[in-house]
């Protein structure tokens, strides 16, 4: 379990880094360009353990399959991610590191919407706490300097489409399981942006010497590694535990972009900030809780 907590906390912290990395990037390489790197790195880093995963368990994917993470890709990676790195580019990296880290309320929303996952009163409670954090993240009364209306809009939107690429990825989730549904939706997500780089005359790797290690680093370090250990952690504990790391992020990303990249942080963000936080450990303490009493019954343990 302790292991687990290693995992969790080497996640948070790549995670964390993701926006002060990627608005650095945003400075010389086009948004489509940069993620779609970051995605295919990624992708391809996790593809040999998504793949051994799959043979272990004697996983066969269809044709349907394929269609099916290809989709999942687009909606994750081509649109999402995309949408969330033009933003980046936008605003300052502190607020757009707190508005990405509403996505699972918007899972729920979508849950809701579209499969059994019903909302209840604790889930309405934590879409409270998550929407007046945005309330306050966004300032709409007075929009703090490096930021702009438009590129907060479009982060809300990446968010609200990645949580829809959570519920849609459930389907394949379940047959292949999270690490392989992840690295293959990457891998196409990537590839159609790859088409669309082609198609409208981006640049494909143009430019990209120049800003090598923030490749490399968005890229091995945030999705690929990143991931993995978040992916570890959930096999070495469970999926609460592992999603702790999206608590701590909203906590630590502000304060490495304000040493970074010396922005400042103003009171509107901090008490956002705790909203967030709040919605959080509502949403996920008790998933914790349960999976621990479960696990101690299980080993013959009485939980106090």
């Amino acid at each position: 379990m302790k292991k687990a907590y290693v995992y969790v906390l080497i996640t948070a912290f790549l995670f964390a880094t993701m926006e002060v990395a990627c608005k650095i990037g945003a400075a010389t390489l086009d948004p489509f360009q940069l993620t779609f790197m970051r995605f295919a790195i990624g992708g391809l880093l996790l593809l040999p353990f998504a793949l051994s995963h799959i043979r272990k368990n004697g996983i066969t994917i269809t044709a349907r399959d394929h269609l099916i993470l290809a989709c999942v890709g687009l909606l994750g990676v081509t649109i999402s991610m995309s949408l969330f790195q033009i933003s980046v580019d936008m605003c300052n990296a502190s607020t757009v590191s707190v508005l990405i880290c509403i996505n699972p309320f918007f899972t729920m929303v979508f849950a809701h919407l579209l499969t059994a996952e019903k909302l209840n009163r604790r889930k309405l409670l934590v879409l409270f706490f998550a929407l007046l954090g945005i309330v306050f993240m966004v300032r709409p009364w007075d929009i703090q300097e490096g930021n702009s209306a438009l590129g907060m809009a479009l982060m809300i939107l990446s968010a609200l489409v990645f949580g829809l690429y959570t519920v849609a990825g459930k389907v394949s989730q379940r047959k292949m399981g999270l690490l392989a549904q992840t690295s293959f939706s990457f891998i196409y997500g990537s590839a159609v942006l790859l088409i669309v780089l082609l198609v409208t005359g981006k640049p494909v790797i143009a430019g990209a010497g120049d800003d090598v290690w923030i490749i490399i680093y968005t890229g091995v370090f945030v999705t690929g590694i990143g991931y993995y250990c978040y992916f570890k952690a959930i096999e070495l504990a469970d999926a609460a535990t592992g999603s702790f790391a999206f608590f701590i992020k909203p906590a630590i990303a502000p304060i490495i972009a304000m040493i970074v990249l010396k922005e400042t942080i103003l009171w509107n963000s901090v008490v956002g900030i705790i909203l967030v936080l709040i919605a959080s450990a509502i949403n996920l303490i008790p998933g914790i809780y349960h999976s621990r009493k479960n696990n101690g019954e299980k080993n013959g343990q009485t939980e106090e």
